[in-house]
């Protein structure tokens, strides 16, 4: 399996790995479906971007490290009825989205690498809240590298998933985070501190963020795992930058927007080459990473000549030197 941009997909070499939903999360096409070309351009209009499809290259690789597709879907519903709760006039779904928590810290528990399913594969309506769900599954991990406790994890995912919810409120996303802040921040189901990462991820270490222009140590530690991992979900969302670029440009922000040892945590729990990237190597040869083991910038590569397997983390001679 691997992820692609839709516009790479040939429907004489590969086929669905994973199913498109709707935007009424129904199943619009199920996994092992060819896709016919004049059906890409329905899906193009909906707003699908990127498929997950296997082919001959990437036989074997399973894409065990990503989230199931399931569990993600029902979190994706989950923050959809949150957000949607002020325009119906209902009360938030409070029990909901905090059991929705509880799913993915279990999801983090049992893996030690856990990717997110690109908010890409899902129609425009639903990314807003695919994208929150990834930004509080990449928070989750670095909170992990961390050593935070769960209580504190939890904290963290809350204020994760409700990172834009002032959006519901207000047009201009300059007024997001207050906004956002004041509506949370009395629900007593949720820690303070869960508002206060709504309220202050946008901000940074050097003052130039917002709303309120902190800086130091006055930009909560929380704030900035959900600000670094927001910016990373838009660079390769709505940039369409390839991951270890958009790695690179977060590691350029290390003690300048975000404590280094933030930025150290995010780099430690994030692979800047998930499992199906095509790869140049170094000596000039093609690859096609397989998976990930226990260094997240040092994955397991098969060889595309050859098809010998191997680990980067055991030989560190080996340098991947581009993307294909």
């Amino acid at each position: 399996m691997r992820i692609i941009h839709i516009s790479k997909y040939d429907h004489n070499t590969m086929q669905l790995a994973k199913p498109i939903f709707d935007h009424h999360r129904r199943v619009l096409l199920a996994a092992h479906h060819v896709i016919h070309p004049k059906y890409l351009e329905k899906l193009l209009q909906i707003g699908v971007r990127q498929l997950i499809v296997e082919d001959f290259e990437t036989r074997g690789i399973t894409l065990e490290e990503m989230i199931d597709v399931p569990t993600w879907m029902d979190v994706v519903a989950v923050v959809e009825e949150f957000f949607n709760s002020p325009k119906k006039g209902v009360s938030f779904p409070i029990k909901n989205l905090l059991a929705a928590v509880g799913r993915l810290l279990m999801e983090i528990r049992n893996h030690p690498v856990l990717l997110p399913v690109p908010e890409q594969t899902l129609p425009d309506p639903l990314r807003p809240y695919a994208h929150a769900v990834n930004v509080a599954l990449l928070a989750l991990q670095v909170a992990r590298n961390l050593g935070y406790n769960e209580i504190m994890m939890r904290d963290v995912a809350v204020g994760c998933l409700l990172h834009n919810i002032g959006s519901v409120i207000v047009k201009d996303p300059a007024e997001y985070p207050e906004v956002g802040f004041n509506l949370i921040r009395s629900i007593r189901e949720f820690s303070l501190l869960s508002a206060h990462v709504i309220f202050q991820h946008r901000e940074k270490m050097d003052g130039t963020g917002y709303p309120r222009r902190l800086s130091g140590d006055t930009f909560h530690e929380y704030a900035q795992i959900c600000g670094i991992c927001s910016l990373y979900e838009e660079l390769i969302s709505d940039k369409d930058m390839p991951p270890h670029m958009a790695m690179e440009h977060i590691m350029t922000l290390s003690d300048t927007a975000y404590r280094m040892d933030i930025v150290r945590a995010f780099v430690n729990s994030v692979p800047s080459y998930p499992p199906g990237t095509k790869i140049g190597m170094q000596d000039g040869q093609e690859a096609i990473v397989i998976k990930i083991t226990e260094h997240m910038q040092r994955p397991v590569i098969r060889y595309l000549s050859s098809g010998e397997e191997v680990s980067l983390a055991d030989n560190p001679t080996l340098i991947i030197a581009k993307s294909l």
